[in-house]
């Protein structure tokens, strides 16, 4: 699928003809942020300013707040040095109608490594605080635990948009033609009913909708945490027997905080396998963990999520 490649029908001002961005390119339009100058209490100049994307709730997606923040800390960084690591807290629910802005605090500049910690402010209050180290490319011992082995290949599996492409929901709607990502479960989905062999394990294969149209590997990464975050939490539901229609039902559930290490170099636009668990979940919480594997076996990441996912005992 080539991008831009959308329908024509009247734009936002009503003229006709004007092309509709899909996902993927409404995504990029809000991860390109905005320099917003002498903000803050002194007058700091290193602060970006980002807009939301509509979603199925009403508030911000936290993976696009991920993204945002990645790409605010790595605008004050040397081109050379890219994300390594990052942790972030989850502190309170963004609207969509209010701009973010991303105060980005220099904490450290050395020969080999940088570190930027970020906030992300809605009217005068953190939605989210974040901290990444970057780092010079630099040779050194390599070693990678192996991709699990006779996994299907990725066209070998049913994506969601094929399977929900055809069903009239808002919810099925969103999974197969305003997600920017397209997910291939391996086995079976959580879509629409839980997973008849309970499990707090998974295999998900994952790629962006269509080409990205840049090889900055700094949008690479941040666009792999925007991605992860939508799945991080599904091994928690599907050892606890449940599926995304429970959720929908009313089970609340939410990201509380996130860890990524990004180890080697990888395209979202490329399927990219996430090999899931969720080892612990008690007190209304529950904790994921994936390796993420380009489809030849190279491990380019980990990530650890820990969300409330609040399902009675």
């Amino acid at each position: 699928m080539s991008q831009g490649t959308t329908p024509t029908t009247p734009d936002a001002a009503g003229t006709p003809g004007a092309a509709v961005p899909d996902a993927l390119d409404r995504l990029l339009a809000v991860l390109d942020l905005s320099e917003v100058q002498g903000w803050g209490p002194r007058g700091e100049e290193d602060v970006w300013r980002g807009r939301s994307l509509p979603g199925l709730a009403n508030r911000v997606y936290g993976g696009q707040v991920l993204a945002q923040a990645i790409i605010a800390c790595g605008r004050t960084v040397e081109g050379d040095r890219l994300p390594h690591s990052m942790h972030a807290y989850f502190l309170r629910e963004g609207a969509l109608e209010v701009p973010i802005d991303f105060a980005v605090e220099r904490l450290r500049d050395g020969r080999s490594f940088s570190a930027r910690r970020t906030h992300a402010i809605q009217s005068g209050k953190p939605i989210l605080s974040l901290t990444a180290s970057f780092q010079t490319d630099q040779p050194g011992y390599d070693h990678a635990r192996p991709m699990p082995g006779d996994v299907p290949a990725p066209e070998d599996v049913t994506s969601a948009f094929e399977q929900l492409g055809s069903i009239d929901h808002p919810a099925a709607r969103w999974w197969s033609h305003d997600s920017a990502f397209e997910l291939a479960h391996v086995g079976t989905s959580l879509y629409l009913a839980p997973d008849p062999n309970r499990t707090d394990r998974q295999m998900v294969w994952v790629r962006a909708r269509h080409a990205v149209g840049s090889d900055d590997v700094l949008l690479h990464r941040a666009l792999l945490a925007f991605a992860c975050d939508q799945i991080m939490l599904e091994p928690v539901l599907r050892g606890a027997g449940r599926s995304w229609l429970d959720v929908g039902a009313g089970v609340p559930m939410a990201s509380l905080d996130h860890t990524m290490w990004w180890h080697r170099d990888a395209r979202v636009d490329e399927w990219l396998l996430f090999v899931q668990e969720a080892p612990t979940a008690q007190g209304g919480r529950g904790l994921g963990f994936a390796r993420v594997y380009t489809r030849d076996g190279v491990l380019v990441a980990s990530i650890a999520q820990e969300g409330m996912v609040r399902l009675p005992a």
